[in-house]
């Protein structure tokens, strides 16, 4: 399926450097995004506990120093520029904007202490900030 997404950019806000644009996006391909056994297991407990809620979201919102801030909680509900991707038995739905930076994507959760959180691995990330709460992206290509 073709999909065109359009994405007005703004960067690091945090560090003064301010890029803008638009960019299109042409998209061929279903995306890819992978989770690892021990984020599976945590994303169907709360699918569980919560029966009606029609998957896990994921995406980005813009945040931080960095510039844009994961999310991952459950969907409420389903919108029109959505995509659902079922991802070893988790349905994981993307809104259209935040699709080009998530795709290949890897999410693990971890257990550190008493401490319990998800991790990222993004290949689209070419920055992080110092407390790893958000992230930065180059202007993507074709």
């Amino acid at each position: 399926m073709q999909r065109i997404f359009m994405w007005h950019w703004v960067l690091a806000p945090m560090t003064r450097t301010l890029v803008t644009g638009t960019f299109l996006f042409h998209r061929t391909s279903a995306m890819n995004i992978q989770i690892t056994p021990t984020a599976r297991e945590r994303m169907q407990s709360f699918l569980q506990r919560h029966p009606d809620a029609p998957g896990v979201r994921f995406g980005v919102r813009r945040t931080g120093c960095s510039g844009f801030g994961y999310v991952i909680e459950l969907a409420e509900e389903r919108r029109d520029d959505d995509q659902t991707l079922q991802v070893d038995g988790v349905p994981l739905i993307v809104d259209a904007r935040s699709q080009p930076l998530v795709d290949g994507t890897v999410i693990d959760f971890q257990r550190q202490g008493l401490n319990m959180h998800f991790v990222f691995h993004n290949p689209n990330a070419t920055g992080e900030c110092g407390c790893g709460e958000s992230f930065t992206v180059d202007a993507p290509h074709d």
